[in-house]
């Protein structure tokens, strides 16, 4: 008598797990962006230092990043067991296989491009959520008159920073901050580091043109209702607009 295989432990369950993670790692992009396009903002980092602040302080927002960081481990290593199964499943000697004429060049090569996209989050990760955690940032006081809404805003040293502080003095608002902004605009200085995002923003674009549009399938959201929407914003969203915000920011700090 045999023993049926455990669901998460099939083919299939793996693939799941890896459009379910896949999917909410979407989401959380959108969400990255919408408080990165901060940056664009021309207040000296004021915008984009609050933000920074509430996404790495709110407890709700906390244990989401924690089930991000799961995610991307998750997916990685289930994208690595997927990738060696199937090449150990593939025919030795098959040297008339063409796989143009089979699948598209991103769906062929998404285990290359999940690397240059892994290689982007952990330099990502060194120049920003490392020394923004670990006081390897610059401080910054901001002032803000709060009858006319003028701000103004000084590097500080580090005896004069305690912690995150938004307080109000005869009408002035005074907000204290790791200066991340300055980070950002310190790291895209740096060609070499701009052109890995550039490129990994393409490697995401491909990736996720692919990967959104298969995940939904994976989930059984296929049908001909509304698989033309799936695709739309797999291509245009998450394949187009996303990874080209994205990359505008080290462009845009760059070349300023």
């Amino acid at each position: 008598m045999s023993k049926s295989k455990p669901v998460l432990s099939s083919s299939i369950g793996k693939k799941l797990i890896m459009s379910l993670t896949g999917l909410f790692l979407c989401t959380f992009l959108i969400v990255h962006l919408i408080g990165n396009l901060q940056l664009f903002k021309d207040d000296a980092g004021l915008a984009f230092n609050k933000y920074a602040y509430f996404m790495t302080h709110f407890t709700p927002i906390k244990v989401v990043s924690y089930l991000l960081y799961a995610s991307v481990i998750i997916h990685v290593i289930y994208a690595i067991v997927i990738s060696l199964k199937n090449k150990a499943a593939r025919p030795i000697g098959y040297a008339s296989y063409d796989g143009s004429a089979n699948s598209k060049w991103n769906s062929r090569n998404m285990g290359i491009l999940g690397t240059v996209i892994l290689v982007f989050l952990a330099t990502h990760m060194s120049n920003f959520w490392w020394k923004y955690h670990n006081d390897q940032t610059p401080y910054i006081e901001y002032r803000t008159d709060l009858s006319n809404g003028a701000t103004t805003h000084q590097e500080i040293q580090a005896s004069d920073f305690h912690d995150y502080s938004v307080v109000v003095e005869n009408g002035v608002e005074i907000v204290k901050a790791r200066d991340l902004y300055k980070q950002v605009d310190f790291a895209f200085k740096n060609v070499a580091l701009v052109a890995l995002y550039v490129i990994a923003m393409a490697a995401l674009a491909f990736h996720l043109i692919h990967g959104f549009q298969s995940a939904f399938q994976t989930v059984g959201f296929n049908h001909k209702r509304y698989i033309g929407l799936v695709q739309f914003i797999g291509v245009w969203v998450f394949g187009v607009v996303i990874p080209i915000l994205f990359a505008a920011m080290p462009l845009y700090f760059y070349f300023r």
